[in-house]
């Protein structure tokens, strides 16, 4: 099993800025990549960014160029850098993890609301 909590989410304005963490506790050995989602109010959940194992980084169209993902091994944390924030961005951000099993494990989500 894999427990993630996400934390770092909050109020910005527009064009500001947020980090948002992911920490991994359990079997962490297990996990192939991580990634970020998230869900706007009425809207389906959505792919943000993976990060691989080994390999390069992914990210949505929609934040190409704004958000970066990266991870620190030894603390067994994810994170999501957010630049250059828009309104549209706001949404509940969780994490995920997959792992070489085929299991897929998620976060409780953190809120971010960008107002404009």
């Amino acid at each position: 099993q894999v427990q993630l909590v996400e934390s770092g989410g909050g109020l910005v304005q527009a064009g500001g800025s947020l980090r948002l963490s992911c920490a991994a506790s359990g079997s962490t050995f297990s996990i192939n990549a991580m990634r970020w989602h998230r869900q706007a109010p009425g809207k389906q959940r959505e792919w943000v960014a993976t990060i691989p194992s080994s390999g390069s980084t992914l990210y949505a169209d929609s934040v190409k160029g704004r958000f970066t993902i990266s991870r620190d091994n030894a603390k067994n944390t994810v994170y999501l850098q957010m630049n250059s924030l828009k309104p549209e961005d706001t949404a509940v951000y969780y994490c995920n993890a997959l792992s070489k099993y085929g299991r897929t494990y998620w976060g409780q989500g953190t809120q971010v609301t960008v107002s404009s």
